[in-house]
């Protein structure tokens, strides 16, 4: 099955920058994204933003647009999400999820992102 390890969370001030990365391993196909969710205290998990192993394409929601960024490594095995101009509001768990690609599925099809990570709390407090 398919492994999903976060990492890089932790305390920073508003304004500062923090880089998670999601370590994955188990894939049969090559054809899959990982997307970034978060959860925050009493609220819904929510879609932060997600990218496409095979062609790169990236999608991210609009309140992180402009400050956060998607990328993958060289050997295409660890997702980053490089995160920016951080905000109060951004405090939440933050947990990555591979998405089998598919006609069924696409890049923003919420629905096909299947595998878990545990997630890696970030927390942006003066």
């Amino acid at each position: 099955q398919v492994q999903l390890v976060e990492s890089g969370g932790g305390l920073v001030q508003p304004g500062g920058s923090l880089r998670l990365s999601c370590a994955a391993s188990g894939f049969t196909l090559d054809d899959y994204a990982i997307g970034w969710f978060r959860q925050a205290p009493g609220k819904e998990r929510e879609g932060v933003s997600c990218i496409a192993n095979s062609d790169g394409r990236t999608y991210y929601a609009d309140s992180v647009k402009g400050r956060f960024t998607i990328s993958g490594d060289n050997a295409k095995t660890t997702v980053y999400l490089q995160m920016n101009s951080l905000k109060p509001e951004d405090t939440a768990i933050y947990y990555c999820a591979e998405n089998s690609l598919s006609s069924r599925f696409t890049l923003t099809s919420v629905r096909g992102y299947v595998s878990w990570g545990q997630g890696t709390q970030v927390t942006v407090s003066s």
